[in-house]
């Protein structure tokens, strides 16, 4: 009945004793791998692997077998074509009612069609960064060169180019990443990460943004999702909210409540407010995922009459590692 069961899904599985022992595939591990029935019992398993990635298999496998943890890895295992594919390979322990680890059930799933895809639009983004890059580098240097002949306008470019530079830095921050590629922080403050991600606008030292509040230790880990949501509110504010006017002021508040950091972004003196937008934009949407999905926080705004307000709160551990209070 189990051989019967496991032969109907997609995924290859296997099962080993509590030592690790491999002596059980379904018929999907045969039809994919193309080896013979039995060859890969007992150790024999790991050849397939592609050889950078053995090493790192066993080892995590190991553990799992010293700890009782799950299982999970992906790696390149070799199909029948003699090509490997990139596949995720998960394993449970099945307990008795005392608790002891009597089998281990896993599952490997071909992934090789998603994992080059992503690893394709990495390739893109980091171009398109690189690109970006160049356009801030670009304008700097005509900058310099307009310096150069018109001498009296040296202390307006040195500004102009500090708020480039602010600028390049904050795309850091905002564009998509992989754990590969995002910005390796170190611990600092949601404070100082806000004041420089608004360097670039005149509003922050016209005095028109405010920062107050209990401040939040950050790092790479809830940086970059609470940068999309105050790049894209700064940006709107400008745009279309209270910074569209001269008398407009934002102020953003933080504060900690229990084990949640709770910040609250508003604006006043701008243009009344009659109504909530009937659609949400693209931009919108994204910062509900950075906060919802990435942080596993809540994301509220309210459309007040005298301006926008957004209350982001978010758990404590989500924003840094190891203790944040």
């Amino acid at each position: 009945m189990l051989a019967v069961l496991t032969d109907a899904m997609p995924q290859m599985v296997w099962s080993t004793r509590p030592d690790g022992f491999h002596d059980y595939y379904n018929a999907r591990w045969y039809e994919f791998t193309g080896v013979p029935d039995g060859s890969t019992d007992g150790e024999e398993w790991n050849g397939m692997f592609h050889p950078d990635d053995q090493e790192r298999a066993w080892a995590r496998w190991r553990q799992s077998l010293e700890t009782g943890e799950p299982y999970e890895i992906e790696y390149r295992l070799r199909h029948r074509s003699g090509a490997y594919r990139w596949t995720l390979g998960r394993a449970l322990p099945v307990r008795d009612d005392a608790g002891a680890i009597v089998r281990w059930i896993g599952t490997c799933t071909d992934i090789d069609e998603a994992k080059r895809a992503s690893e394709q639009n990495e390739l893109l983004s980091l171009e398109l960064a690189h690109r970006i890059k160049n356009i801030f580098a670009v304008i700097a240097g005509l900058i310099g060169i307009n310096v150069r002949q018109n001498p009296e306008a040296r202390e307006f470019a040195t500004g102009l180019r500090q708020r480039i530079a602010a600028l390049g830095r904050a795309h850091e921050f905002v564009r998509p990443h992989s754990e590969g590629s995002r910005p390796a922080i170190g611990r600092t403050t949601l404070r100082g990460l806000l004041a420089d991600l608004f360097k670039p606008y005149p509003a922050m030292e016209d005095g028109a943004i405010s920062i107050v509040g209990e401040d939040i230790v950050i790092d790479d880990k809830g940086a970059t999702p609470f940068a999309l949501l105050f790049h894209e509110l700064a940006t709107n504010t400008m745009k279309y909210g209270a910074l569209s006017v001269p008398e407009g002021r934002v102020a953003v508040t933080m504060r900690i409540e229990g084990d949640r950091a709770v910040v609250d972004w508003k604006e006043t003196g701008g243009p009344a407010i009659e109504a909530a937008p009937s659609r949400s934009g693209f931009g919108s949407r994204l910062s509900e995922v950075s906060v919802e999905a990435q942080l596993d926080g809540r994301l509220e705004r309210a459309w007040e009459p005298d301006g926008l307000r957004v209350t982001a709160t978010v758990p404590l551990a989500n924003l840094a590692r190891g203790d944040v209070a």
